[in-house]
């Protein structure tokens, strides 16, 4: 169950644009209305602005031209019948030369259909909906190509254990986001990855394994054989 007041938080580095980031975000019904009438202007609340400024919590995105990919984005919701809660405009004020963009928050778009709720924006969007029973909302989350994290928020630890297991993510969180020793896995599956990263699976992920078969005399070499024979010819 997600708690009652939603505390969005930033990253410690807002000139870094991590790797990860939550896109879609299912909430309960009987809880849905009272937690995007907390989340909605927390989320507007959040400061964008420069990097190095220490109360900044949004930077820029990375160039003029993703910005623009994101706001396409935007477009694209608002057309198939989303409702734009907080955010989605260009902050005035700041550097025309920044590719700035307020966190936006959406509603009202399916989690099936929408290409603004199942494709990878890579900006500060993210789409809410409600959901009614635990196996559609795994459906809805497995629902797509991609599949590199995800965050449980229940206070029933056999469910905790079952979404989790269920979930076709290479990372699930229960109750906490982003919190991660660097000696864990790290890497998705499907169309987020292969292979993991972090402790000793860098050792592999970043390694060449190569085969070398030396024969050290003609008595090893292999003798052919046919199929159904027991002996070679």
């Amino acid at each position: 169950r997600p708690r009652s007041r939603p505390r969005p938080r930033s990253r410690p580095r807002p000139r870094s644009r991590p790797r990860l980031r939550l896109s879609r975000i299912f909430v309960e019904r009987p809880l849905y209305n009272e937690f995007v009438a907390e989340l909605a202007p927390r989320v507007g609340e959040l400061v964008v602005g420069d990097p190095n400024d220490p109360v900044t919590n949004l930077g820029p995105l990375v160039s003029q031209e993703h910005r623009a990919k994101v706001e396409g984005y935007i477009t694209i919701a608002k057309e198939e019948g989303g409702v734009v809660l907080t955010g989605g405009e260009r902050p005035a004020g700041l550097p025309e030369g920044g590719a700035y963009l307020r966190p936006t928050l959406i509603e009202g778009l399916s989690p099936v259909t929408s290409r603004a709720a199942t494709e990878e924006i890579f900006g500060p969007v993210a789409t809410i909906h409600p959901f009614d029973t635990e196996d559609e909302v795994v459906g809805y989350a497995n629902g797509v190509e991609y599949g590199l994290c995800a965050s449980v928020w229940t206070s029933n630890l056999d469910r905790a254990h079952r979404v989790s297991s269920a979930l076709d993510v290479g990372m699930v969180w229960v109750n906490t986001w982003l919190h991660r020793d660097l000696r864990t896995p790290f890497g998705g599956v499907k169309a987020s990855g292969v292979g993991r990263e972090g402790g000793w699976y860098s050792l592999e992920f970043f390694s060449e394994t190569k085969n070398v078969c030396i024969a050290l005399g003609l008595d090893s070499q292999p003798k052919p054989r046919m199929p159904g024979h027991a002996e070679g010819w």
